[in-house]
């Protein structure tokens, strides 16, 4: 058994902004193997899938219901009724000091500032979990943190945004089935920025000196 959990706040005007992103990437796991049947159960969103080839590995997605800051308190019960050692729980969450296009896991550790996963430490004791960080980059001049993680996504970030999500399920899908390690091995090189265009320099090409210069010759040659 695995548990993903993907970080974002219910309700219909936080389904397409940036702290949500969890959520989007849950969705497509879900749609992907078999359309999975999305059922209420308190404090949070869940469904069973079986990812690979058969009989699969079980996962338990969840989408909690508590809003981001609350995260744990939908968290905890399931991982105290299954059982689960903090290793077998993948947060799926967005990453403010990440650019946005890069994908990345992490064995575990601090925060960083992102608040589901501060609860999530805070009720499972332990920073031990592994998380997937989807970058969603500091905010521009002039904007709170606090408004940017609520904001829309722009229209020109739509195909990189859903390639994100794409290799999001990709790579959760591959931690489920072969552990951290090779999830880390396939996917911490994720970076889909515009890559810059090369510099061409150009091939100055000296005149042929006419017959008769007299060159200069500085002092010491």
């Amino acid at each position: 058994m695995r548990l993903i959990v993907g970080l974002g706040n219910p309700g219909t005007q936080y389904a397409r902004t940036r702290h949500n992103v969890g959520w989007l990437v849950l969705d497509e796991l879900g749609r992907r193997w078999g359309g999975a049947a999305w059922r209420k159960e308190k404090d949070a969103e869940l469904a069973e899938i079986r990812v690979g080839a058969a009989p699969g590995t079980k996962v338990l997605l969840v989408r909690p219901l508590t809003f981001m800051n609350a995260s744990g308190k939908a968290v905890a019960p399931l991982v105290s009724f299954y059982k689960l050692e903090p290793d077998a729980v993948l947060a799926v969450q967005d990453d403010l000091d990440s650019p946005f296009g890069l994908l990345k896991f992490r064995p575990g550790g601090r925060h960083g500032g992102q608040n589901g996963i501060r609860d999530l430490i805070r009720v499972l004791g332990t920073e031990a979990f592994p998380r997937l960080k989807i970058g969603i980059s500091r905010p521009p001049a002039g904007w709170d943190p606090a408004d940017w993680v609520l904001s829309r996504w722009r229209d020109e970030e739509a195909g990189t945004l859903a390639e994100l999500i794409r290799l999001g399920a990709n790579a959760a899908e591959v931690w489920a089935q072969q552990g951290l390690k090779e999830g880390q091995a396939q996917f911490n090189g994720t970076d889909l920025r515009p890559k810059p265009e090369p510099v061409k320099v150009e091939q100055v090409q000296a005149e042929p000196e006419q017959p008769g210069t007299v060159r200069a010759v500085s002092e010491g040659s």
